[in-house]
């Protein structure tokens, strides 16, 4: 059972749990990030997520070593959807396990954004009157210009 994973498919909430349960575990949390229809005054119609996959769940992976590291008894699982999401999917899910609460909420707050900071993840909001990538990773030094093509050059916007 992969715990860091990219999907196409909806994220079902209570899978993403059952891999962090543990008889250790006094507490489990979880973050669901979903589709809102209003950001900033403008209605969103959809989003659309492309990802560099294989980096994505090494980065994925390296929150969840990052975690484990910070928080002794911590283990996390992270599910990030790819593709067309509609208002109130779920984009993303996160669960972490510790001994106690205190550190599980911790753990959970880290991973998200720690997700936003080096995960290779692009998302693009759909509004009724145009569209944008958004996200912190468009701005990285790497990508000044817009998010990668990932079909093997980089796109300008």
């Amino acid at each position: 059972m992969e715990r860091f994973e990219i999907t196409k498919t909806p994220i079902i909430t209570e899978d993403i749990i059952k891999k962090v349960e543990k008889r250790e575990a006094g507490a489990i949390t979880t973050f669901i990030g979903t589709v809102r229809e209003w950001t900033n005054g403008k209605r969103t119609v959809r989003l659309e997520y492309e990802a560099y996959e294989p980096m994505a769940v090494q980065m994925l992976a390296q929150i969840g070593a990052e975690i484990e590291e910070k928080w002794e008894g911590a283990s996390a699982a992270i599910t990030h959807r790819i593709g067309v999401l509609d208002i109130g999917e779920a984009a993303v899910v996160i669960a972490v396990s510790s001994p106690h609460r205190k550190a599980a909420y911790e753990a959970n707050e880290y991973a998200i954004e720690r997700i936003k900071q080096i995960v290779p993840i692009w998302k693009k909001e759909i509004w009724e009157d145009g569209e944008q990538w958004i996200g912190d990773q468009l701005e990285t030094t790497a990508y000044p210009n817009g998010k990668p093509d990932l079909s093997g050059g980089e796109q300008h916007d």
